[in-house]
């Protein structure tokens, strides 16, 4: 894998994270102001690494490796910061 492709996989892993963090915060912080400067500063930067990965992986490669980042440390937080279960089974009812 080259360099540039590497750095690639490091802003999208980047921007994952970073966007997970957007989250934790809205959830992990009690006043309103801090919680909303600390959502917008992790999205700008969220951004700003997902831009970068588009510059070096193509669009599918930046989103999928951004999106499973976001979505398996989201999942861990909530685990291990919130206590919140996560069952191993999802089940999807398409009609009643």
């Amino acid at each position: 894998m080259g360099g540039r492709k590497s750095a690639g996989y490091v802003w999208a892993v980047s921007a994952g994270l970073n966007a997970a963090l957007a989250a934790i915060s809205a959830k992990l912080f009690s006043s309103q102001l801090v919680r909303y400067g600390m959502v917008i500063v992790f999205n700008v930067t969220m951004w700003g690494c997902y831009v970068n990965s588009l510059k070096a992986l193509s669009s599918l490669q930046a989103t999928v490796t951004n999106f499973a980042t976001n979505f398996l440390s989201s999942g861990l937080a909530g685990l291990f910061l919130f206590g919140e279960p996560l069952p191993f089974q999802v089940t999807i009812r398409l009609c009643d």
